[in-house]
């Protein structure tokens, strides 16, 4: 039996990761959640239904406020000797997300904060593994095949969120002599594969606020000219792979790209979801830089519910090579859905929940 620490609860991705844990495995013991005491009580409810769900007893799971911002994770010293004695696995998802968000931020949360959980990793004293969520696109602007085992290439990054989650792994990557560690690098992570859920409409679902925006519009074209690939993966293959590889021997060292092996062009992903959501298909094309120049609006980016960030990877001429996380995956029969297989379950969630405040990102 284990015991767990998760970082970036409630989170979507580390509360969907506990759920498929507990689905996955009956060697969980404890389960412990890092959360920011704003978030504490949200956090306790959250609990609650994963433990009712799970049919596990609410007292294997403890929800410990703190901050990785702070040193020792902010971690009041009562809870301290037993995480340090009990904890076997670390998941560490806490992170800024946001293509926008400014670097001091994404500086203060992603890189010193994944210092301050680098420390506090150190001193467990039963640790089996350590997972760190990284992302692909630490690749920044490289172009052409990026492999699992690259990592500095002396690459410039397209915004604060790439640049300091590079920075972070570049920390991490300093403990591979020191402890058994496994980092992940997602793709670009949509809804889960059949039932569409995501607590989040970005990504892939920018371009769905696009197209429900402008629904009406006589002519929708095109966006850019570029042949870039839309590297999107279901949450559910993520986790699914997470939590396989957490706990095989012969992914300790290794760095995994949970990217999809088969992706199709950006501009065959737009004109796909066009026609599965709107039935329309793309007309001309609009020039990227008039794009960008309409999202430099703040009125016109707020109403489209789109960052402007997002029409860099428009243009990303990154192939990302998942050859290793393949092999290592085979054994268990886990492979990256087809996205043209997704797409239907995405749509329909999407145009249900599309509405919701809480599942729109502000946009600035």
């Amino acid at each position: 039996m284990a015991h767990y620490f998760f970082t970036g609860f409630p989170g979507f991705i580390c509360t969907a990761l506990i759920k498929e844990l507990l689905r996955e495995t009956e060697e969980v013991e404890k389960v412990f959640v890092l959360v920011l005491p704003q978030f504490a009580q949200k956090a306790n409810e959250e609990i609650g239904k994963i433990a009712h769900d799970a049919n596990r007893p609410r007292d294997h799971f403890t929800v410990i406020t703190g901050d990785i911002t702070q040193p020792n994770l902010g971690i009041a010293p009562e809870y301290q000797e037993e995480l340090q004695d009990k904890v076997n696995y670390i998941f560490h998802l806490a992170a800024i997300y946001d293509l926008a968000v400014p670097y001091d931020l994404a500086y203060n949360v992603n890189v010193n904060g994944t210092k301050n959980v680098n420390d506090w990793v150190m001193t467990l004293k039963n640790l089996k593994r350590y997972i760190y969520f990284s992302t692909a696109y630490i690749s920044g602007t490289r172009v052409g095949r990026i492999y699992e085992t690259e990592f500095d290439m002396g690459q410039s990054f397209k915004n604060h969120y790439e640049s300091t989650k590079f920075e972070a792994e570049k920390w991490v990557r300093t403990l591979f002599d020191e402890v058994p560690l496994t980092i992940i690098r997602p793709g670009i992570v949509k809804g889960h594969s059949e039932t569409g859920e995501t607590i989040k409409f970005d990504g892939p679902y920018f371009m769905l606020n696009l197209l429900d925006r402008m629904r009406h519009f006589p002519i929708i074209p095109y966006f850019g000219e570029s042949a870039a690939e839309g590297n999107f993966v279901p949450v559910d293959y993520v986790l699914k792979g997470t939590i396989y590889l957490a706990h095989a021997e012969k992914a300790v060292g290794k760095t995994y790209h949970l990217t999809d092996p088969k992706p199709y062009r950006m501009r065959d992903v737009y004109r796909m979801m066009m026609e599965a959501y709107l039935h329309k298909k793309p007309v001309g094309t609009m020039p990227l830089s008039f794009a960008r120049g309409l999202l430099s609006i703040p009125s016109v980016r707020k109403w489209l519910r789109v960052e402007k960030e997002a029409l860099d990877y428009l243009t990303c001429q990154a192939e990302y090579d998942a050859s290793i996380a393949q092999q290592d995956l085979a054994e268990a029969g886990i492979v990256c859905p087809d996205f043209a297989d997704t797409l239907a379950s995405m749509i329909a969630f999407y145009d249900a929940h599309k509405n919701d405040p809480d599942k729109q990102l502000s946009i600035k």
